[in-house]
């Protein structure tokens, strides 16, 4: 088959942060198959007319199924466009990525994949914090907080996770939190080790807690909570929505916020990523 699919890392959102090559990819592409979180002011880097179609996926809210996304790739690529699937973060961290480059494969569709900047690595510097150091945290984990069902994955390793010289980065985890930081907590972990939270600016929600105090401010914001609808769009490029306009104004990646003392070792931070698990 004829075509050529770009995927390409949005980071998370700051359009400062797009790397050269993703930017060039994004203005040659005809069609922009773009996740929730990768819209706002980093489609001004899209070609004027091309065909922006919105597939973004929303935790425990009716959006676009994957099968779906992998079939639009696929009918564009087929018409000999060329096209960016424009994702989240790094696509390659709790992106799904497997699932598409199966697809492409499947389908004989010639591809390739463009890195970005993971939150994780935006939200601690933001906030002034390595996510090693020397002495103290030899090791920076990632773990996903829900599984496809928007569950806390049940075959995690606690033990490990738990690991005091080490810095836990939880993508995905706003809903289930406070199961995990029970589990820590069970296997060793102090109740008063410093985190952060990260989010994206879409819902401009900020908190940071010790353990102890995490699941009464997270039921407090629970009571915020925007009800957004998902789904998907198609625009055209030059094109925004009243949505979008109020991202491309903010042109902040995430807000963060971190309780005292998350300067220290140990500490375990929440960066949203893209909210399909």
């Amino acid at each position: 088959m004829s075509g050529f699919v770009s995927i390409v890392s949005a980071d998370p959102g700051d359009p400062e942060l797009l790397t050269l090559k993703a930017a060039a990819r994004l203005g040659a592409a005809d069609v922009v198959l773009y996740d929730d979180l990768a819209s706002g002011a980093i489609l001004d880097y899209a070609c004027p007319g091309a065909t922006l179609v919105a597939v973004g996926k929303r935790a425990g809210r009716p959006s676009v199924k994957q099968e779906h996304v992998n079939r639009l790739r696929i009918h564009y690529a087929a018409e000999s466009a060329p096209v960016v699937r424009l994702k989240s973060g790094d696509a390659g961290i709790f992106g799904r990525l497997e699932e598409e480059i199966e697809a492409l494969r499947a389908a004989a569709v010639s591809y390739e994949i463009i890195p970005g900047v993971t939150p994780a690595c935006v939200a601690a510097p933001r906030c002034g914090i390595p996510l090693t150091r020397r002495d103290t945290s030899r090791r920076v984990q990632f773990v996903t907080g829900a599984d496809v069902t928007v569950q806390l994955p049940a075959n995690l390793n606690w033990a490990v996770l738990a690991d005091q010289e080490s810095t836990t980065v939880v993508y995905m985890g706003k809903r289930t939190f406070p199961a995990p930081v029970a589990r820590l907590i069970e296997h060793g972990v102090a109740p008063d080790t410093p985190s952060l939270f990260a989010e994206s600016p879409r819902r401009r929600r900020r908190a940071a807690c010790p353990y102890d105090d995490c699941e009464a401010r997270r039921a407090a914001r629970g009571t915020r909570r925007r009800n957004d609808a998902g789904g998907h769009s198609f625009r055209r490029a030059g094109r925004r929505d009243s949505h979008d306009d109020a991202v491309a104004r903010s042109r902040e990646p995430l807000d963060a916020a971190l309780s005292e003392g998350a300067h220290s070792a140990g500490m375990v931070l929440e960066a949203a990523q893209s909210a399909g698990a």
